[in-house]
């Protein structure tokens, strides 16, 4: 008797990822990865925000307010003078190397892998890259070289204009982690703060209620709670962090209600200078460090009070920029489109705060990326909207002349059994069949506003022919810790002080002989 197995069924875009070979899912990692839920949305400000003033007339902070303002005082400004820096954290072990970004053997792109290597990475024999064949199946627009029928790729095309790529460079990086697992220490936040991001609004700000703000960890050593991620993935959490309540209405002006703000900055001054916390001055002056959150908290909030009268300021919907719109390419998406993509409400939400230097650095975490469901159209599906997502953040930078770094990245990856998706949404492409951590691989972005970046290297790392990462082919390769620190060094380059990394990070496990393997960004003007 023949017994004919039930081909599996290319699955819609946010349908849940049910896996035999998984347990029912029971944390909320779980649920993330298989797509289950998309993530709630929650904004909790700090109370001083509450003191935030909205109202119509301009009022300017008086002098000696905006001294304390400062980089030597309180540091208030946008972005903090650094290049803006947005991590995209795909839940699940979604693929990047090889069907997305060439990888290739001995630290080199375009030194090819075999066939069989290929295969396991979901390229079928007949769009692979030959030496035979210069420039097939490749695609540098971007600097890097991504394959030329790549989801991310198509994705970036579709909200990216040809000026905007034409200012990009990149980095894939050949790093193993582990499927499935909220517990890889992937996300670098806390150490792109340590480096000096911040925004005026916030520190960090990330779409989960977790300490790194996204779905995988941030290293236990790195977290800093004051600076713990606010968390905004939609346009009310960004609103929300300048809403001020009624104090707006108990004022007829804005110019009283800064003066309020002022005043009372000045009175917090005058007490701090008279009064003793009691905590101690050495070996360090927590005093001092105590008496600063407090001054600063208050000139914060009068430099917020004159600088975001109106929440149209921090909204992505707003009529006066270019994120949200009635069409593109006028806007980058249509009010239609943010509307019924919530990934894509969620990445507008934070590529506004992040890129115009409201907060310092932000974490999207997009689920379902756990897509080996034994056919290839909905990784191609997923993958698109992923890259769409990116596009998105990159072409923004552009239209505000400002730099840009994104960082992609996931928990473990996937490979094919070589098995080929002939339907529309496969492409003609390998199947995804199982969880696979050694085909893992993160991805670095650099956007520049005045032409493409220079990068030592495209890729860090290597892999073998057969498509695996050489563990010993870069301390990033086999542990994830190191990975986020190749991250912050190359993120410390863009500003030229990859030599301050040892000082920031005293800790480290890379050695000076190991940063020069990992460097492979330069410096570029914020």
């Amino acid at each position: 008797m023949i017994i004919r197995r039930k081909q599996p069924r290319p699955l819609g875009l946010d349908e849940p990822l049910r896996h035999e070979s998984h347990r029912r899912p029971v944390t909320r990692r779980d649920f993330l990865a298989q797509g289950f839920v998309t993530g709630s949305a929650t904004i909790i400000a700090p109370t001083l925000l509450g003191l935030l003033a909205s109202n119509r007339a301009r009022a300017a902070l008086s002098s000696d307010i905006q001294a304390l303002t400062s980089p030597a005082n309180c540091n208030i400004q946008n972005g903090a003078g650094k290049v803006p820096f947005i991590a995209i954290d795909l839940a699940g072990g979604a693929n990047i190397a090889g069907s997305n970004v060439y990888v290739g053997q001995d630290g080199n792109q375009m030194n090819f892998l075999s066939t069989a290597g290929y295969s396991k990475l979901g390229l079928p024999g007949s769009m692979i890259p030959a030496t035979s064949t210069p420039g097939a199946f490749i695609d540098t627009s971007m600097g890097i070289a991504f394959h030329s029928d790549s989801a991310f790729l198509r994705g970036m095309q579709m909200r990216m204009s040809p000026e905007a790529m034409a200012r990009v460079n990149g980095v894939i990086i050949a790093a193993r982690s582990e499927n499935d697992t909220q517990n890889n220490p992937h996300n670098p936040m806390y150490g792109i703060a340590r480096a000096g991001a911040r925004g005026s609004l916030v520190g960090l700000i990330g779409s989960q209620s977790s300490d790194s703000g996204g779905n995988s960890m941030s290293p236990a050593a790195m977290i800093n709670a004051e600076l713990r991620p606010t968390k905004v993935d939609r346009p009310t959490d960004a609103t929300g962090l300048v809403d001020t309540g009624q104090l707006g209405t108990l004022l007829p002006s804005k110019a009283d209600t800064v003066s309020v703000m002022e005043s009372i900055a000045r009175v917090s001054e005058f007490k701090l200078g008279r009064v003793s916390t009691g905590l101690p001055t050495s070996p360090v002056d927590e005093d001092a460090a105590a008496e600063k959150l407090v001054r600063c908290s208050y000139v914060k909030t009068a430099y917020q009070a004159e600088n975001f009268g109106t929440v149209d300021v921090v909204n992505p919907r707003s009529t006066n920029d270019v994120l949200v719109g009635a069409s593109t390419p006028a806007s980058i998406f249509t009010t239609a489109e943010v509307t019924a993509e919530r990934e894509f409400d969620k990445i507008t939400s934070i590529a506004k705060l992040v890129v115009e230097g409201f907060a310092g650095a932000g974490t999207a975490s997009m689920g379902g990326y756990d897509y080996h469901t034994g056919e290839r159209a909905t990784g191609e599906m997923r993958d698109l909207r992923a890259g769409q997502c990116m596009g998105a953040c990159l072409e923004y930078a552009h239209r505000k002349g400002k730099p840009l770094m994104l960082y992609v990245f996931s928990d473990g990856s996937l490979s094919s059994n070589g098995a080929i998706d002939n339907s529309v949404g496969g492409r003609g492409k390998g199947q995804w069949t199982g969880d696979n951590q050694s085909t893992a691989a993160s991805l670095i972005l650099v956007y520049n506003p005045t032409g493409r970046p220079t990068v030592r290297r495209n890729q860090i790392g290597s892999y073998s022919a057969a498509g695996d990462v050489i563990n010993s082919s870069s301390p990033a390769a086999n542990a994830v810790n190191l990975l986020v620190e190749t991250v912050i060094l190359n993120y410390m380059a863009l500003h030229g002080e990859e030599g301050n990394f040892q000082t920031l990070f005293p800790t480290t496990g890379l050695s000076t002989a190991q940063m020069d393997m990992v460097l492979a960004l330069t410096r570029i003007t914020p």
